[in-house]
């Protein structure tokens, strides 16, 4: 659908629309004028559009729509016409409250209307059916089928309203007035579900407002009528809270109301406050927290004394006589006597909370014990002159309860006040902020007062009473729930007794006697056969005749919930999306605006604050040009005054007299009078001192007379005080003797019980080390009979121990008689074959001597006699050829002769070049091995001979290089 430019076209088009009964199609035209953001400035036809669309939304229940219409129209007249936007939400909530109330009066008229044609006629088959499916009335089908959506509607525009005003400053009054309608929305058709959402929502708006404090057209808690607003919205809330009984919305609302208290620093009127101590009274009442609920009383008491001038003396007395009752209802003994560490630091937390919410001060007090306690109010009672202002029946009732002591006729002295006091109360006329007051509640927590009175009364004067005695003394219980009264204070240390049923007797015995194991059993009990009857009889269950007739009806209807309330959580989800995204829209919006603005204020500042500076320099210089012109003329002044009092003149006239000379002349005159000064002080004080010395000289003898005066007044003061005390003394020594002579007649029942005290505990103690003893023999046969296997496992133990270290011995010296045995059969393994090398190195000596012998004789026949003339004989044995070879070799190179290269040594000086083959190679290696190789190889093959098993693979490999000759010998 096309959108309009103008607002006229848009209205003329819907119009027409409706006319023709499309009401709906109107709707989204006017929709689509609000929502397509062209119309940002205020125009009168906008107006007329807007209350047109109120209406149609209002006709179609489309609280949606209505809610999108009036934010877009709220954004467009905020800074133009506001007023416009309060005469629209103002006239949709009119629409929306009618149209409400006539479906109520509609539902109401077909409730009465007589629709039976036939009166002797039964009900219709599908009338019963529809009875039996749905348990509805035909009431409960009329609200549900016309009342309903309209609330429904009703409730929608409470919220939309209330959500678009929330952070508008100008119409902070259409969102209280709002607010309050929408309390007595939920007040007047009993909607408690709603109640707890709007105290929601407004909650929210509140912690928000505080949250973010930068949002433009933000409310000023600070300014008086925001804040009386405020506070008339949470005072009304409470209100309708307390006559819906909601008390945990109540005491919510007590909070909000303080927490706003607290935010601005200031008290609300006195009348506002009268009705918060009034519901802050109910609340503690319903709760059952006596002591908070006197407390609450007590200010309102002193709310009403103070500021209510018109308080006629019967009111006043009436609440006076609410408050001491209040406090009389409180139990007497503390509930965290035997608690934890954490319960009490609880506790502590809970009381200084609530001293705050009614207004006492505690922070001076949470280190004692008394921190809001029944005997402190009731000193303060005391002490604010409460009891003056009580009636006569309920003073009689404080002092029989507080102060006297009638253990026998308590009860029935209380009785006869109770019975009076019970009739009084009344609207107070003269205070209609207090609710009306009606002494006969606290009846019963008198009564349950008068019994714990009794029992502490009768327990200290008796020991055993009967239980149709203690009956017959309490008259307002029967004997089972005044047994559950003493338990609870037998619990809380407050009395101690005992009732023994099979002797019907009640036993009243000393605190400290009794077992803190016992405590506990008869509950355990009855509790124990509690569960097992109920295990024996199991409760009947109800069958729902439903279920019989459809089984799966429950099932359905349960599923249809589930989707609607998905559905409905959704479309809520889905709303808060949107309006999430509208509000970090307009707040970006804002905040650059903020900053373009900050930019431009800081600029400005900045401006003005250099301009400040400069003209603050320029006036402080001129003040200090001014300040010195005008010190200098009064100490002119000043300096001439003085000199002519003197009678002198100024040493420096005219204009050059300057600050300077002015301050010296000053000085020296200074100087001068303080000497003279001086002088006057020391003749004074020698005066004084003659004057101080004459005093004392003449009031020596007065003060010695006025001593001895005092001394015999004193003496006479000391024997009359000594002569009061020793009557005193007999005083008491004679009160003393009565009370013994009255002790002594109980002696005998004292002694008489100290003796079967004292047999019951020797016969428990007899028993006790009987059976101690019988626990120690056991103990110590099982310690016997444990020592005897230790012993035991410790000889096996040994032995096996024993067997292991000699098999181990054996096994070594097994270990080293075979490997000795392996170190002897190598010894003379090696020894074997070191005889054999031995044998094989004589041969291979005697082979190559016979070598030489050959060669020499074979190349040396024209030489060979002046060899033998100048050379020892060629034979010659093994052990000097090591040393005539080198000599013969270095001859025979001496005299040019061929020497065989095993011949020649490293004595015979330089070795000669190795000779190359036809191949290029190196003939060394043909050679044969060097002696002295031949002897490190000889080594060699015996460590290796030692270390194998057999050589005979080296031995062979040496006799066969041993056996290749050498290349020069074939030639």
């Amino acid at each position: 659908m096309a959108s309009f430019a103008k607002p006229e076209n848009a209205l003329k088009r819907a119009e027409e629309l409706i006319n023709v009964g499309q009401k709906q199609d109107a709707l989204q035209t006017l929709h689509d004028l609000f929502t397509s953001r062209r119309h940002r400035a205020w125009q009168k036809p906008l107006e007329r559009s807007m209350f047109k669309y109120i209406e149609l939304c209002v006709d179609l229940r489309r609280g949606r729509f209505a809610k999108d219409g009036l934010i877009q129209y709220r954004i467009i007249c905020q800074q133009v016409n506001v007023s416009s936007l309060e005469e629209v939400i103002k006239h949709f909530m009119h629409l929306s409250t009618e149209r409400a109330e006539q479906a109520r009066t509609q539902a109401q008229a077909l409730e009465e209307a007589l629709d039976v044609e036939d009166l002797e006629a039964d009900k219709r088959p599908e009338d019963l059916m529809l009875s039996y499916v749905s348990g509805e009335k035909g009431k409960d089908r009329s609200d549900r089928e016309l009342v309903t959506p309209w609330f429904k509607f009703l409730w929608e525009t409470y919220r939309t309203v209330l959500e678009i005003l929330r952070n508008n400053s100008k119409l902070e009054a259409l969102y209280a007035m709002t607010a309050h309608r929408a309390f007595q929305f939920c007040k007047q058709y009993k909607r408690t579900t709603e109640f707890r959402r709007l105290c929601e929502i407004i909650r929210n708006h509140l912690a928000n407002l505080n949250k973010y404090r930068d949002q433009r057209d933000r409310p000023d808690l600070s300014a008086p009528e925001s804040l009386q607003l405020y506070v008339d919205t949470r005072f009304e809330q409470l209100k309708v809270a307390t006559e819906l009984e909601l008390w945990q919305e109540a005491f919510r609302s007590v909070e909000d109301i303080h927490g706003l208290m607290c935010m601005v620093k200031k008290t609300p009127k006195s009348s506002l406050m009268a009705v918060y101590y009034a519901k802050l009274t109910e609340i503690f009442w319903i709760s059952s927290s006596h002591l908070y609920h006197a407390y609450a009383w007590f200010r309102l008491f002193l709310l009403q004394k103070s500021f209510n001038k018109n308080l006629s003396q019967k009111d006043l007395q009436l609440i006076a006589s609410s408050v001491l009752l209040a406090a009389l209802s409180v139990n007497p003994y503390d509930h965290t006597r035997s608690a934890s560490h954490l319960d009490i630091e609880n506790e502590k937390d809970r009381n200084l909370r609530m001293a705050n919410l009614i207004g006492f001060n505690l922070e001076t007090k949470l280190e004692g014990k008394e921190v809001l306690s029944r005997s402190s109010l009731l000193s303060e009672l005391v002490a604010k002159g409460v009891l003056s202002c009580v009636t006569q029946e309920v003073k009689d009732l404080y002092h029989l309860l507080e102060h006297d002591f009638f253990p026998l006729d308590l009860a029935s002295k209380v009785q006869p006040l109770l019975n009076k006091i019970s009739k009084f109360g009344g609207k107070l006329l003269s205070a209609p902020s207090v609710p009306e007051v009606q002494l006969s509640q606290y009846v019963l927590a008198m009564e349950k007062l008068t019994t714990l009175r009794l029992l502490q009364q009768v327990s200290q004067v008796y020991q055993i009473m009967r239980i149709e005695s203690l009956s017959r003394m309490i008259p307002f219980f029967d004997f089972a729930i005044v047994e559950k009264i003493s338990v609870d204070a037998v619990k809380h240390n407050f009395v101690a007794l005992k009732v023994d049923h099979m002797k019907g007797v009640v036993i009243f015995d000393n605190m400290g006697l009794e077992s803190e194991i016992l405590r506990g059993h008869l509950t355990n009990l009855a509790e124990t056969l509690n569960e097992a009857r109920a295990m024996i009889y199991p409760p009947a269950r109800n069958v729902s005749r439903l279920g019989e007739l459809l089984p799966s009806l429950a099932e359905i209807v349960d599923k249809e919930h589930k989707r609607l309330l998905a559905r409905k959580s959704l479309i809520e989800k889905r709303k808060e999306e949107e309006e999430r995204k509208l509000l970090e829209k307009e707040r970006l919006e804002e905040s650059k605006r903020i900053e373009l603005q900050k930019i431009t204020e800081e600029a400005e500042r900045k401006r003005l604050a250099s301009e400040y500076e400069e003209r603050k320099n320029e006036r402080i210089r001129r003040e200090i040009e001014e300040r010195e012109l005008a010190e200098a003329q009064a100490l002119l002044q000043e300096a001439s005054h003085r000199i002519k009092w003197k009678g002198k003149k100024p040493a420096i006239e005219g204009d050059k007299l300057t600050k300077q000379s002015v301050m010296e002349l000053t000085l020296s005159e200074q100087l001068r009078e303080r000497q003279e000064m001086e002088k006057k002080l020391q003749k004074l004080a020698k005066t004084m001192d003659y004057l101080e010395r004459a005093k004392r000289e003449e009031a020596a003898p007065l003060v010695e007379a006025a001593y001895q005066q005092r001394l015999v007044e004193e003496r006479v003061l000391h024997e009359r005080e000594q002569q009061q005390e020793i009557e005193l003394s007999k005083q008491r020594h004679d009160t003393e003797l009565k009370e013994k002579e009255r002790l002594a007649r109980i002696k005998n029942n004292k002694e008489i019980f100290q003796a079967r005290v004292v047999s019951c505990r020797e016969e428990e103690n007899t028993r006790f080390r009987r059976e101690r003893e019988e626990r120690v023999s056991q103990i110590l046969q099982s310690r016997r009979q444990e020592r005897e296997k230790m012993r035991k496992l410790k000889f096996y133990l040994s032995l096996e121990e024993e067997r292991q270290k000699i098999l181990h011995e054996e096994e070594e010296a097994r270990k080293r008689e075979e490997a000795e045995r392996i170190r002897k059969e190598q010894a003379e393994r090696k020894a074997k074959l070191d005889e054999i090398a031995e044998k094989q190195r004589q041969r291979e000596r005697e082979l190559e001597e016979k070598e030489r012998q050959r060669r020499e004789a074979l190349l040396g026949k024209s030489t060979e006699v002046p060899l033998r003339t100048s050379e020892p004989p060629a034979v010659a044995r093994p052990s000097e050829s090591g040393s005539a070879a080198p000599a013969a070799a270095a001859a025979a190179v001496a005299g040019g002769k061929y020497v065989p290269r095993f011949k020649r040594t490293e004595s015979s000086g330089q070795a000669p070049p190795p000779e190359t083959d036809r191949w290029g190679g190196n003939k060394q290696d043909d050679r044969l091995p060097q002696a002295s190789d031949r002897w490190r190889s000889d080594d060699r093959r015996s460590s290796s001979a030692s270390s194998f098993g057999g050589g005979g693979g080296r031995f062979a490999s040496t006799w066969s290089s041993s056996r290749n000759p050498p290349r020069g010998s074939e030639r």
